[in-house]
């Protein structure tokens, strides 16, 4: 057999990152120096939040998003912690309401106003009292407005109801006692019907979270799991850990049976803990590693191989911690499909890095754009709380586009393939592009000839573009990395162009047999 792998055709083959310039980072940021393994960092459209250094208790920064820059030695804190702060959430559908948990066994709730801060910000909306120990999690409920989940050194995961008018609440509606030591991570599918935990006793658990009882529960002894993820509708969970023999290592889980990982791959024998982020939009899932200095990016399919290795991003720094924007605040014009926040600790620096697609035109690529989570909630509290379950409100990311109504997401993205443009007003345009390709209106005899045909004239005037780049007139590469995925690139277009050679050989035969019957059918032609 070859040792070459197989080769996959993918629209996301050649996603590059692209760091921000210096004037475009935010500098002279006291990142916390906490060993907690978080991300400490938050983001939405409006505000970075990042956990800072505070003596006396526990404070974070909140920083508007186009305030870049060297930042002030006195930036005003959002302080109320008695112990340090361990994580912080914004709220999915307030831009402007974060949540935030701390050693001192609280978690807060702050109203960020839209005016920059000019003193500190001691004044929280809400305090949730519950539990004994420090709290190392905070979660929102992907679906359900106002509903927060924490989990603490209890061992204990905690529901809470938000609506309430108490500023003070003392007690949750839910507390889920399963767990036999601290929970590393918590994970929603993506109608919040199920949450997934992985712990430090080895375990991995799919839970109600509205019963608190435990569906699936994984035993296997040749992986300890720190981070767990659900893989958005694909019915499979990810987990990073470490092997038997301390390697970093992935495994693939089926979420209906937890007894034996789907598959596993192990990475390198470092000891940082690896943060996963999932793209259920484009299928990608991006590894960081905690203490490293590269990205690794992979592409999910729903058949073997599950994880298809793409390539990573490199960089000269190493992150201590990782923001994410939603996608609702990535520059679509840019092509931008994924953008993190790395915490740079040695340079007090907050670098943002965007994952783009390379496409030559400007125009909105609705390609790789599929309609993504709003910020709307398709639940209120009590209604999540009774037992409904909904998918979340779908947004298109054109510029100017409405919020959609809510409708189920498919089980599963065919992702082994590019799909083609499938949009109405593409195939007018194509129409159109056929009308004006000849130098007389349409005859009998384009009018009986097959849909293809058509198509055909319209294939030739993009021959030589591949994912929107000529081949032939591509910037000169500045670096190596970028000198290698140009050559990936025209190796792609290469192989492209032999089969589209064999295709139109074969479809100009097909079509010369069509005329020649038509021809014979119709004589008037």
């Amino acid at each position: 057999m070859s040792w070459h792998p197989q080769y996959r055709s993918s629209k996301f083959r050649h996603v590059f990152g692209k760091p921000a310039s210096k004037e475009n980072c935010y500098d002279s940021v006291p990142i916390t120096h906490s060993v907690q393994d978080n991300h400490f960092c938050a983001v939405n459209p409006h505000f970075i939040a990042v956990v800072t250094e505070c003596t006396g208790g526990g404070a974070f920064l909140v920083i508007p998003l186009h305030q870049t820059g060297k930042l002030d030695p006195h930036y005003p804190k959002v302080c109320g912690h008695r112990g340090n702060v361990l994580d912080v959430k914004w709220n999915p559908f307030n831009d402007f309401e974060i949540a935030s948990c701390s050693e001192d066994a609280t978690i807060k709730i702050w109203d960020i106003p839209k005016q920059l801060l000019t003193k500190n910000l001691t004044a929280f909306r809400k305090e949730l009292v519950g539990h004994a120990r420090k709290v190392g999690l905070v979660e929102w409920h992907p679906t359900a407005a106002n509903i927060l989940f924490s989990s603490g050194y209890d061992y204990k995961v905690m529901v809470w109801n938000l609506d309430s008018k108490e500023s003070v609440i003392m007690s949750p509606v839910k507390t889920i006692n399963c767990h036999q030591d601290v929970i590393l991570s918590m994970s929603f599918n993506t109608n919040g019907s199920l949450l997934a935990t992985a712990c430090k006793d080895r375990k991995i658990r799919v839970l109600d979270p509205r019963a608190g009882t435990v569906l699936q529960e994984a035993n296997y002894k040749g992986h300890r799991a720190n981070k767990v993820l659900f893989l958005g509708n694909l019915k499979k969970l990810l987990s990073t850990g470490t092997s038997r023999w301390n390697n970093r290592q992935m495994a693939l889980w089926d979420q209906d049976d937890l007894s034996v990982p789907v598959t596993e791959v192990d990475l390198d024998g470092s000891s940082g803990v690896l943060f996963p982020f999932y793209d259920a939009d484009t299928n990608m899932l991006y590894v960081v590693g905690k203490g490293d200095r590269n990205i690794h990016y992979y592409e999910i399919s729903a058949n073997k191989p599950h994880l298809n290795y793409l390539t990573e991003y490199h960089s000269y720094n190493p992150q201590k911690g990782i923001g994410v924007m939603p996608k609702r605040g990535l520059d679509v014009s840019s092509c931008e499909i994924f953008r993190f926040y790395k915490l740079i600790t040695t340079k007090s620096l907050i670098e943002p890095v965007s994952m783009i697609v390379p496409r030559r035109s400007e125009s909105y690529q609705e390609d790789i754009y599929p309609p993504t989570a709003s910020a709307q909630p398709s639940l209120t509290a009590q209604e999540w709380l009774s037992g409904m379950n909904k998918e979340p409100v779908l947004m298109s990311l054109r510029p100017g586009a409405e919020p959609l109504s809510p409708q189920p997401l498919p089980s599963e993205r065919t992702l082994s393939m590019p799909t083609a443009p499938t949009s109405p007003h593409l195939f007018n345009q194509t129409e159109s592009l056929v009308a004006e390709d000849g130098r007389r209106p349409f005859s009998l005899l384009e009018e009986k000839a097959p849909r293809w045909a058509a198509e055909h004239r319209q294939e030739e005037k993009k021959t030589w573009l591949s994912d929107g780049f000529d081949i032939f007139e591509c910037p000169p590469p500045k670096t190596e990395n970028e000198l290698l995925q140009m050559f990936y690139r025209q190796q792609d277009e290469i192989r492209r162009l032999r089969e589209l050679v064999t295709q139109r050989e074969v479809q100009a035969k097909q079509l010369e047999l069509e005329i020649r019957n038509l021809r014979m059918n119709s004589p008037r032609l």
